[in-house]
């Protein structure tokens, strides 16, 4: 994905020309509208970005990088997540896995500097888990998987999931509008949001999907995503079936549409939890996502936890 990254950095660049102001003066931002009036955000966007979820334990109580900071931050994130290195042996081989030609993940924190794309609560954190997501998690914990249902819905292809969040790679979306209706397709999974704006309730608490039943309003030019009615198969660093997310999408510049969410979800966690990422505007297209072809990789997963129960069960007949 190295050349797609380039072509997305150029496109950025020539995007920044574009919209400097002529002799100093700075004129104010009329966002375009789409044929019925409303903001227009079609086109496709990236969520790339080096700054994590969450607040790294090092940088505990520092909210806001300093310039200089965001540039050491940026040098040292992409050295140490460099997935070419070969150093560290066979154990740092296996965990870098893919190469950097299949990653995405950007090469700057978000512009704000913000040191996690968590901005409530204001230590960058996710609250502490309820005790029964913690005893639930406690189960999982160190279980070998009996099958393909033990594991996660990204390592079985079925969903990426939400909020959109940058992953290590394919972080791009493409927006579609049209009368009544807003689509967000998603690159990785090729999973699409038909989101309907035409005041419809939820449907039926019993229909339940992958990435929830989605709602759509505009509240001035921010558009306003309601999703309930989520499987709760797959959690999202503990959410569960009663996660309830709300996403805002406001077009800052042409280049820019800035997106916030809030998880909130009282069985899972001790208290709401928000964040918020620019997404970026793209001259790029959506690439086909294969993921995993014929799902060989996932047959090879099983046979690995059969070999090591076998091995423990040896060892510990001894």
């Amino acid at each position: 994905m190295a050349y797609r990254l380039l072509a997305h950095v150029i496109a950025a660049v020539i995007l920044w020309a574009c919209l400097m102001p002529v002799s100093g003066q700075v004129k104010a931002w009329t966002p375009p509208r789409t044929p019925d009036g409303q903001p227009d955000f079609e086109g496709v966007w990236a969520i790339d970005a080096l700054t994590p979820l969450e607040r790294p334990p090092e940088l505990s109580g520092k909210q806001f990088l300093t310039k200089e900071e965001a540039s050491e931050y940026e040098k040292r994130t992409l050295e140490e997540g460099n997935r070419d290195r070969r150093d560290g042996g066979a154990d740092a081989d296996l965990r870098r896995n893919y190469n950097e030609a299949w990653r995405e993940r950007g090469l700057h924190v978000v512009p704000s500097l913000r040191t996690s794309l968590i901005v409530d609560p204001p230590d960058g954190r996710i609250p502490p888990l309820t005790l029964e997501a913690q005893k639930k998690r406690a189960a999982k914990a160190g279980r070998l998987p009996s099958g393909p249902e033990d594991l996660a819905l990204r390592i079985r292809c079925i969903t990426r999931g939400l909020p959109m969040v940058p992953t290590p790679n394919n972080n791009f979306f493409q927006i579609v509008q049209t009368p009544g209706y807003v689509v967000i397709l998603q690159e990785m999974m090729h999973e699409a949001r038909i989101i309907p704006l035409d005041g419809r309730p939820h449907a039926d608490p019993h229909v339940r999907g992958y990435m929830g039943d989605s709602r759509g309003r505009w509240e001035g030019d921010t558009l306003v995503i309601d999703t309930t009615n989520f499987i709760g198969k797959d959690d999202f660093y503990a959410a569960d079936e009663n996660l309830h997310l709300t996403e805002w999408l406001t077009r800052a510049d042409a280049g820019t549409i800035l997106y916030r969410f809030t998880v909130d979800d009282p069985t899972a966690f001790t208290k709401p939890w928000s964040g918020e990422i620019p997404m970026t505007k793209s001259a790029e297209t959506l690439f086909p996502y294969e993921c995993q072809e014929g799902n060989y990789a996932l047959v090879d997963i099983l046979a690995g936890a059969r070999a090591q129960e076998k091995q423990e069960k040896e060892k510990g007949g001894r």
